[in-house]
């Protein structure tokens, strides 16, 4: 009892002598006319000597504010900022004992709702209409920090481990540089390599489509966009980045990237090549392209490729060499033509070895298959991009997209596996050597066109979309697998392969917008679009006679064509009131589905004509400037795949042959989904709570019946319901004293699945549960130190019905601790340490690994080239193991990653911008 009430005494001991250091300010923002308080403005101390911003808050929705901030005997400024409003300053002399500050006045402008802003005077948070914008000043971070590094010490500004952003919950789906794309839209080269020192502002918006953009309407998507806004001074200049590496293991990497700004005209270059799985321009200031740790903000698939813009490197899991050569150039022409162009090249070659083990689930029993390969992969491609936004006058404008993308891989891959029973009787194995070639070419184009009349909010709309691709196969297949329950003979192969495969769209949408209020629109939309795929193959069998790959397989040939119109006409409303905005459209939608087969000398024809409704809604409800309630709704048809209901033999994996199903209907589909948000700006903390739901009617699903070998014969059922569902929610809090942040954030992700199959012709059930809550902390002193700790936890379960397996589970563990330390001056030491523990791994994978990153850096030439030593899992210990559940298969894999080495590597930053004098810096000087 005594060491508890001496622990009390020295806690609240400790907590009131911390107290005695601060000092709690407050007051009320009101109009000076209509007294009424103002809600939103930006109260921010700042000091008299140098205007660095000491403290800040954001008044409430009675114009009340409060913060707490550290006491000063030295004089400085508390400024009031609101949009349309004069800016409010008062000199304190000191700030030693709380101040109640009363009614503060704030005067209209009176001539704009544009303010002038003098040049360090901005405040650090401001809330204007419907945009939330940062001044980037006000957020320190390092002399070599990137954007991404800027973008996480927002308030509200969350980066996920896979790289994705949120703002106060809500995805970031776009980020644009002075409201153009950079590299494209989805600003991983932006936020990965532009310095944060060139940034002026962040702009968080809604995200709008091309149409709502042009026209003027509101947003009907909860996603956000980030615009980020460059320092005057420095838009006009030449600046980047050159980085090169070599190691152990002839490991190596290099980086550049020079940018070229003037005003409107932006012209930047990339280039990359390293054989560290990495896209190679995160140019990060710890660790350059080094992956496993922080810089994971590229990586989106669990199988370990990587990507940016849609484009992916590797493709598959192992160790990729990649190389990339990038341009990107916008500019404004004729004064009325905004463009932006992109260019890439990219090469690489991906060599993986995997091991698979798979516990395979049926009604009466389980089979375990074990399988090893070895792949490889080698790719090139270009990819081009253009966006052209005309105004031709006040009251139209034009937008044309147009994408080519042409690429060329080779594969080889190399295969064996064995299925046995329960008993470990030898059910059937398999060998397999193929080698493909894949050429692939696409264009796509997107164009609209927009009409206002004199008619306030009276308008039309006008889009042309067109998609066309082409792909070409070449694959050469020798392959032996043995069957040993049944009297089945082997399938022994030797052939060639050929394909070709075309897909065509064209769509069209004109809408027609009338007002009905000054807050009510009624549309008239008349949508029509038309698909087609045409798939042909052709395969031959080596002739032993003739020494040739001339002998036709009819089994192994076919034609497949399938063809849809659809024409929807719909009628809409749209209400846009200050807090309220919603928009519903019904109509029906006229379906023609035509498919056609050609096998064995039969052709098959199978069309059909359907009537589908169509109804889409959603609502979007604003509380408060911090409180808002979304939710949406969809109703849409999915018709089936060709393959899916013709009767064509797909024999290509011994193992397994499909059939279609001519009897399938399409699949109904309900989605609902709902989220509530809320940010605290005086508090600066903010919950946000999001789900969602899919609901299934007739779904479309395999049904699998397996013989005596395990030997699968593939078909597709409806079944009468599904659902798939998403929940969560997360809570994040910043503390801001002086130079000290501290961030927290709480989450929790999870969902539930059901799922209904066919095994064995017999109905099973499978409902999955997955929760996976996860915590971080943020804690930095400003060019100091950084430690972010974080854990994960994952768990999934799976209940079955009509399953001799009653459940199945897993569950992992993942905490990281990534720690930076600026101290010394001119030093950069930086740790990213990992612990993963995967349960109920199958035996001989290993359940659990730790990875841990470390590098030494060291400025010097005017801080111009960077010197560094980085080592790659320092305890050797990293492997790529996971496990998955289906409702048909448990399954353990584990593929190649990479091993223990040591990097040295120099970086060259150079600049020049035209706000500098002649000799500051840089390699030449822009005029």
């Amino acid at each position: 009892m005594s060491k508890c009430f001496f622990t009390l005494t020295l806690f609240f001991c400790f907590t009131f002598a911390i107290s005695q250091n601060f000092v709690s300010i407050n007051g009320k923002i009101i109009d000076d006319k209509t007294k009424l308080p103002l809600e939103s403005a930006t109260v921010y101390l700042t000091s008299k000597k140098d205007s660095t911003v000491i403290d800040y808050t954001i008044s409430g929705k009675n114009g009340n504010f409060q913060f707490t901030t550290r006491k000063s005997t030295q004089p400085v400024f508390l400024k009031v900022s609101f949009l349309g409003y004069q800016n409010f300053k008062l000199e304190l002399p000191n700030i030693t004992e709380n101040k109640e500050l009363g009614l503060i006045s704030l005067s209209e402008n009176g001539t704009s709702l544009d303010e002038v802003i003098v040049k360090g005077e901005a405040p650090p948070i401001r809330i204007k209409n419907d945009t939330l914008e940062f001044d980037a000043a006000s957020f320190k971070v390092g002399a070599d920090a990137n954007v991404e590094k800027l973008l996480r010490q927002l308030p509200g500004v969350e980066i996920s481990p896979e790289g994705k952003i949120t703002v106060n919950g809500k995805e970031v789906n776009q980020i644009l540089v002075n409201g153009k794309p950079f590299f494209g839209k989805d600003g991983k080269i932006a936020t990965q390599n532009l310095p944060a020192e060139i940034i002026e502002k962040i702009q968080v918006v809604d995200t709008k489509t091309k149409e709502e953009e042009i026209s003027g309407e509101s947003a009907t998507s909860e996603e956000k966009t980030i615009n980020l806004t460059i320092q005057e001074d420095k838009n006009k200049g030449f600046f980047g980045k050159a980085m090169a590496g070599y190691g152990s293991d002839e490991r190596y990497e290099s980086s550049l990237l020079l940018n070229w700004f003037k005003g409107e005209r932006k012209v930047s270059v990339l280039a990359s090549a390293n054989n560290i799985n990495s896209v190679g321009f995160s140019m990060n200031e710890i660790f350059d392209n080094m992956g496993g740790g922080r810089n994971s903000s590229v990586y989106y698939s669990d199988d370990g490729s990587f990507g940016i813009n849609g484009m992916t490197f590797g493709g598959s899991n192992g160790i990729t060499t990649s190389n990339l050569v990038g341009l990107n150039y916008v500019d404004k022409w004729f004064k009325k033509v905004d463009m932006s162009s992109n260019y890439f090249f990219t090469n690489a070659e991906t060599d993986n070895v995997n091991r698979t083990s798979s516990t395979n689930l049926l009604p009466t029993g389980t089979t375990y298959t074990e399988a090893d390969a070895n792949s490889n992969r080698i790719g090139n491609s270009h990819n081009v991009s253009f966006d052209f936004e005309m105004k031709l006058d006040s009251t139209a404008t034009i937008y044309m997209s147009p994408k080519i993308a042409k690429s060329f891989n080779k594969d080889k891959y190399k295969s064996k596996q064995e299925t046995t029973s329960a008993s470990d009787e030898l059910l059937n194995e398999s060998l397999s050597d193929t080698y493909t070639e894949t050429d692939n070419i696409a264009f796509e184009n997107n164009l609209y066109f927009y009409k206002s009349f004199k008619k306030k909010n009276r308008g039309m709309t006008i889009s042309v979309d067109n998609e066309h691709k082409k792909t070409d196969l070449f694959s050469k297949n020798n392959s032996a697998t043995l069957f040993y329950q049944s009297a089945d003979p082997n399938d022994i192969r030797n052939q060639n392969q050929f394909a070709e495969n075309k897909f065509n769209k064209m769509g069209t949408e004109i809408r027609f917008g009338e007002p009905l209020t000054d807050s009510l629109k009624l549309s008239a939309t008349t949508e029509i679009l038309y698909y087609s795929s045409n798939e042909s193959k052709e395969t031959y069998d080596f002739n032993d006679v003739s020494g040739e790959y001339d002998a036709f397989n009819a089994f192994q040939s076919n034609i497949i064509n399938s063809s849809v119109l659809k024409i929807t006409p719909t009628i809409g409303l749209n209400l846009q009131k200050k807090n309220i905005r919603a928009r519903f459209n019904v109509g029906p939608e006229f379906v023609t589905f035509k498919n056609e087969s050609d096998y064995l000398g039969v052709t098959t024809p199978l069309n059909e004509n359907y009537v589908f409704p169509k109804i889409t809604g959603n609502l979007s409800y604003t509380i408060s400037k911090s409180k808002s309630i979304y939710s949406n709704y969809d109703y849409k048809v999915e018709l089936p795949l060709a393959n899916q209901i013709l009767p064509v033999l797909n024999l290509s994996n011994p193992l397994n042959t499909f059939v279609g199903n001519a009897n399938l209907k399409p699949t109904k589909q309900h989605s609902f989904y709902l989220n509530y948000n809320n940010y605290n700006w005086q508090e600066r903390n903010g919950i946000f709570f999001y789900g969602g739901m899919n609901l299934y009617k007739d779904q479309i699903v395999s049904s699998t019946v397996y013989d005596a070998d395990f030997k699968a014969t593939t078909t597709y059922q409806n079944v009468d319901s599904g659902a798939s569902s998403y929940f969560g929610a997360t809570w994040s809090k910043s503390f801001k004293k002086e130079k000290r942040n501290l961030r927290l954030s709480i989450g929790l992700d999870s969902g539930y699945n059901f799922n209904q199959g066919l095994t064995n012709a017999e109905l099973y059930e499978a409902k999955s549960w997955r929760a996976e809550p996860k915590v971080s902390l943020n804690w930095s002193i400003e060019e100091l130190i950084t430690i972010a700790p974080s854990y994960r936890y994952t768990y999934n379960t799976t209940d079955y019905t009509n399953y001799q397996l009653d459940n199945a589970n897993t569950f992992v563990h993942n905490f990281k601790l990534e720690l930076t330390n600026y101290w010394p001056k001119k030093f950069v030491f930086g740790n990213d340490f990992g612990y993963t523990y995967n349960s109920n791994i199958a035996d001989g994978f290993q359940k659990d690994f730790y990875l841990w990153n470390t590098s030494l850096g060291y400025n010097f030439y005017k801080d111009r080239l960077l010197a560094k030593v980085k080592v790659y899992d320092v305890l050797n210990q990293n492997v790529g193991v996971r496990r998955t559940i289906t409702p048909t298969a448990i399954t353990d894999v584990e593929n190649t990653v990479l091993q223990q080495y040591i990097m040295f590597s120099l970086t060259y930053k150079l600049d020049k911008f035209g706000g500098k004098k002649e000799g500051e810096g840089g390699i030449f000087i822009i005029d």
